[in-house]
Order: C-alpha cells, then sequence, then structure tokens
C-alpha cells in the first residue's frame, strides 16, 4: 500500500523487533523521534500515521502530540502502543501482545484506509451542494454493547454518556442487531465462557462486513489471533473501558460518515451524508413527482411517519439510519425538521405498509442513551394515497395522526 508519508515511530527507547521488521520489510518506511522531538517530527516528516510507544517519558508530551495531530486537515492516526493510562480522545490503543508485526500492519492499514478515504472527500468537496457534518463523529455513533455481568449496566452508563448504546444480553441477539444496524464498535463484555467469545470473534472475522468493526474485549485474555484488524483487549473499570474504547469507535463512525459524504456527492448532493437518506428539499421533490405520477398511472403509494420525543433529538438519526439500511431500493425518505423521519412505499397498499413500519419500528426501540437510557420508542402514523389527495394533504394528514396518537 503505497502511501503519502513515512510511519513516525515515537519513543525513549530503540526499536523493538516487530518495529524493525516493518521497516525492514518496506512496508511502512519508519522514522524516529523521541518523545521530547515529536510534535516538531510532524511538522517536518509529515508523516502517513504516528506509532507512540507508551513505556515512559510520555507523559509531559503526549498531549502536546494529540493536539499536534489532531489539528492536521487530513487525519492522521495516532496509535498509542502498550497505554497503562486513559489516552487522549485521539489516541487508537495498540496492544502489542509479544510484538506480532501482521497484526500491527494490520491495524495501521486499516487506519490508513480511512485517511485515504478522508483525502478523496477533501477533494471531491468542491462537488457539495450541502455541506458535510462538523460535529463530532462519535457524537452519532452507535455501539454494541453484549455482556450479563455486574460490570454491564456501568458500562452502559459510561458508553451512553458519548454515544448511542445497543444492549444484548445474548450472542443471538447481538447477532441480530448486528444485521440490522449500522453499528459502529462491539464491547464484548464479561458473562461469557472463552469458548464462546473465540467462536463470536471467529464468526465476526469470517464476515467480511465486520472484519473492520472495533472490538474490545473486556474480560479475556486474547490467546488465539483473529482477523480482526481493530480488535483490543481493555480491561479495567467501566469508565476506563469506554474512554480507550472511544478513539476507535471514533474512527469507524468517521469513516462510515466520509462513505456517506462521498455517496451524497455522487448523488449531486441530494443526499444528507449524515443520516444517509435524500435531503428535505430532494424528499419534497420526488414526493411531489411521486403522488403525480401515481394518481396519473394509478397503483398504490403508501407513507409512514416516525415521530420521536423531542427531548431525545438522537432518535430521530437512529431512525434514518436505520430507514436508509433496511427499505426497499424502491422506497425514499428523509429527516423533517420537525424531528420526524418520513418514509414513501412505493407500489404498496396500506396493510403491507403498515406491516412494514410496524417492523421498522420494532428495530428502531433497542438504542438507549445517557444516564436516563432514553429510548428511540416513536409515534408511527401511517396512511395511502387517495384520489384527492396532493402531496401536501397526505403529509397533513399524517401529522395529525401523529399529534392524536401522541396526546
Amino acid at each position: 500500500m503505497s502511501q503519502a508519508g513515512p510511519i513516525l515511530f515515537v519513543s525513549n527507547a530503540e526499536r523493538p523487533a516487530f518495529i524493525a521488521a516493518l521497516d525492514e520489510a518496506r512496508l511502512f518506511p519508519i522514522v524516529d523521534s523521541d518523545w521530547a522531538s515529536a510534535a516538531r517530527a510532524v511538522e517536518q516528516v509529515q508523516p502517513a500515521a504516528v506509532l507512540a510507544a507508551m513505556h515512559g517519558g510520555h507523559e509531559p508530551h503526549i498531549a502536546l502530540l494529540a493536539k499536534k495531530i489532531a489539528d492536521q486537515p487530513l487525519y492522521l492516526p495516532l496509535i498509542a502502543m502498550d497505554a497503562q493510562g486513559t489516552l487522549p480522545h485521539n489516541a487508537l490503543p495498540f496492544a502489542s501482545r509479544g510484538g506480532n508485526a501482521d497484526r500491527l500492519t494490520a491495524r495501521l492499514r486499516a487506519a490508513m484506509r480511512v485517511r485515504t478515504l478522508h483525502a478523496t472527500v477533501l477533494r471531491r468537496l468542491p462537488e457539495m451542494k450541502v455541506a458535510p457534518p462538523e460535529t463530532d463523529p462519535v457524537r452519532d455513533a452507535t455501539v454494541l454493547l453484549i455482556g450479563r455481568g455486574t460490570a454491564y449496566p456501568a458500562l452502559s452508563v459510561a458508553l451512553g454518556e458519548r454515544m448511542g448504546v445497543i444492549g444484548a444480553l445474548s450472542i443471538e441477539a447481538a447477532a441480530k442487531h448486528l444485521n440490522s444496524r449500522d453499528i459502529d464498535g462491539v464491547v464484548l463484555a464479561e458473562g461469557f465462557t472463552p469458548r464462546v467469545t473465540d467462536a463470536f470473534l471467529t464468526v465476526l472475522a469470517e464476515d467480511t462486513r465486520f472484519r473492520n468493526l472495533p472490538v474490545v474485549v473486556t474480560a479475556h485474555q486474547l490467546v488465539q489471533s483473529y482477523d480482526l484488524p481493530n480488535l483490543e483487549l481493555i480491561s479495567g473499570e467501566p469508565p476506563k473501558v469506554a474512554a480507550n474504547a472511544l478513539p476507535l469507535i471514533r474512527q469507524h463512525a468517521m469513516e462510515a460518515q466520509l462513505s456517506r459524504t462521498l455517496r451524497s456527492i455522487d448523488a449531486g448532493g441530494w443526499l444528507d451524508p449524515r443520516s444517509g437518506l435524500l435531503t428535505v428539499e430532494a424528499f419534497a421533490r420526488d414526493f411531489s413527482k411521486a403522488v403525480e405520477q401515481t394518481l396519473a398511472r394509478g397503483g398504490g403509494l403508501s407513507v409512514a411517519r416516525f415521530a420521536f420525543d423531542p427531548g431525545n433529538p438522537r432518535a430521530q438519526l437512529d431512525a434514518a439510519r436505520i430507514l436508509s439500511r433496511l427499505m426497499r431500493q424502491m422506497d425514499f425518505g428523509a429527516a423533517q425538521k420537525d424531528g420526524s423521519v418520513v418514509v414513501v412505499f412505493a407500489e404498496t397498499d396500506f396493510r403491507t405498509a403498515h406491516m412494514i413500519a410496524r417492523r421498522l419500528s420494532a428495530v428502531m426501540r433497542h438504542t438507549s442513551h445517557g444516564k436516563n437510557e432514553m429510548h428511540s420508542d416513536p409515534v408511527v402514523s401511517v396512511d395511502s394515497l387517495s384520489s384527492s389527495d396532493t402531496a401536501r394533504s397526505l403529509l397533513g394528514r399524517l401529522s395529525a395522526d401523529a399529534s392524536r396518537a401522541a396526546s
């Protein structure tokens, strides 16, 4: 994999053998720096990634280095090797576990793929008709927490203060969520035997959809090697686990955000890069055309509106992403300015639309947020186009139905 720059290795000690092996194999050219010179080296070397050995001497310098890296206009991965305490928000944890060069190579490739994707978006942004999201990607992230031990509630709160959390008390329930939701990370907590943990990680590694997911294991030593570049063992108290898992989850959420932004550019700016659905303007245009064509040619057209508690604004985003993943190619929708999500089901009668909306609503209910574990329970209204309708009258009827249902 060709890169725009070398790898900067920061340490006050000599290179370990597995770092030297990367350089000797010419996979990644390595430039060395001590901690006192690290921030300046980032400017001088212009690296494609930074490997930081957290073995001592880093304490006075790590905050400055992390800030220098975070301020770069192009995503620059910072991989913190063998850190013991809580990491800066942009430092990806990596336990060397005996010096496995192949595992580090996989982690570097995964991180630099995000860097390449970011460079592509920056290059194509002048084509964009809508601005890309500017919020921290982790605010929109969703993590799957699997466990049933005493630490599970505290982990749920610690993670939920930062992102959406889907809880699963069994591996079977977790598999269903992985198949129906966009997940930015998995935290596998206590409550499972090593054999079950091994089987779960093996299945994830064999499925290309999940291979690059951040997977954090909190309760078992990882004695086997898995083809999961972002697999990490993080033990300790729930706040520490959540804080150190956060950079891995943020990187995945950023990758997903960049992918949606590229799809929006390809669609001429008519897709919302945050939700993956149409923009409000594109939805209004397509909905008017769909109503006109259905009235002229006949057939069915149904609409579902999912309304959420105004005190839980994240619920609308979760719903939009679920819908963008699960709805049929012939259907379309948008997150509306009133906090609802509206989806149009083409060639669909009322009964079928109601059944589809009910199934989609069931998927939305599993995400919680924060200490109060607010859930995404929508008020759902469904209606179908009649011969006397316009686009405005059909949407107005849906809003009135939702208001009556909520009161």
